[in-house]
């Protein structure tokens, strides 16, 4: 699994969903570039079971990703119309209707790949045919990018294991206040905890303190 914190993340142009129902190609990234943090998230597939969960639990706290700045935006190797079809089916019958944020169509399983979330990798057989070894499908990654482009966190759960939504905005919390405070934030910082500095006389300060 390849390390991307540090780096900048990996562009990409492809068609997504986004407000809902609205199909845009070259949907990039490269928007948000000197204007928004951008959540990155992938889920394995549409019409499935634990992803309508996260995928509805992003949406439902969507307000307090605005309140920061930051764009989510959702990524799976379904077509741009499996996400819309979904997007039109209502929760009740297993839909994700009232989802706004942009959904992603990773047919070529390129962004999965070069996120280093597939699940698998192309091969060759013996005849030189290429054969995808593995699952196609992506693991439930999730990347926080900074406004220059670059990646500051990442976190990649198992496909059974969903992910906690309140932690992605803590991690946003946590880069934020390093920003503008200049200070660094210790086990279990929240929004509104103080950070240290990163001295030794700050670390023993903040330890003696605690």
């Amino acid at each position: 699994m390849s390390v991307l914190v540090g780096k900048k993340a990996p562009s990409f142009s492809a068609s997504a969903v986004v407000n809902g129902g609205e199909i845009v190609e070259n949907f990039s990234l490269d928007q948000f570039i000197g204007k928004k943090y951008v959540v990155l998230y992938f889920y394995p597939a549409d019409f499935t079971f634990v992803c309508p969960t996260e995928i509805l639990a992003f949406q439902e706290k969507i307000a307090e990703f605005e309140s920061r700045n930051v764009q989510v935006v959702g990524v799976s190797v379904d077509s741009e119309f499996s996400h819309w079809k979904w997007l039109q089916t209502p929760k009740k019958e297993g839909g994700i209707q009232g989802v706004k944020y942009p959904l992603v169509a990773d047919n070529s399983m390129t962004i999965s790949e070069n996120f280093d979330v597939l699940a698998g990798s192309y091969d060759y057989n013996d005849a030189g045919q290429v054969v995808f070894n593995g699952t196609p499908m992506a693991y439930r990654g999730l990347f926080l990018i900074d406004k220059e482009g670059v990646v500051r966190h990442q976190v990649v759960n198992d496909m059974p294991l969903g992910r906690n939504i309140d932690e992605a905005i803590r991690m946003v919390d946590t880069l934020q206040f390093f920003e503008e405070n200049g200070e660094v934030c210790p086990a279990g910082w929240n929004k509104g905890d103080e950070g240290l500095k990163a001295t030794q006389d700050g670390i023993a300060d903040y330890l003696g303190r605690h």
